[in-house]
């Protein structure tokens, strides 16, 4: 029922800010116990989860990522944002927003589609 999906510019110059919304359609992303979360895949690389915003407004960080990551959400619209700053081209995936109710489920139910970010200048 839960409906995920990402927006943003495809392609973000070094050392500048990466900026990704997720907007969310089939439920709130103020509902018990939800996490709502962002992972990313490099080319050729596995998939590595970034963090996550829970129902309450909590924010849980990738220790490798904290210093530079940025989770937050705006209930009016129903959307949660990933900030990345300082990319590098290491930081060339795709990004994927992903959810869970955390009374239910261990791993990620709910996913997005996807979306190619491209760190280059």
């Amino acid at each position: 029922q839960v409906q995920l999906q990402e927006s943003g510019p495809g392609l973000v110059k070094p050392s500048q800010t990466l900026s990704l919304t997720c907007t969310v359609s089939g439920g709130s992303i103020t509902t018990k116990y939800y996490y709502w979360s962002w992972i990313r895949q490099p080319p050729g690389k596995g998939l590595e989860w970034m963090g996550a915003i829970y129902y309450s407004g909590s924010t849980y960080y990738s220790p490798s990522l904290k210093s530079r990551t940025s989770i937050s959400r705006d209930t009016s619209k129903n959307q949660f944002t990933l900030q990345l700053s300082s990319v590098t081209p290491e930081d060339t995936a795709v990004y994927y927003c992903a959810s869970r109710d955390s009374n239910y489920y261990t791993t990620w139910n709910y996913w997005g589609q996807g979306t190619q970010v491209t760190v280059s200048s």
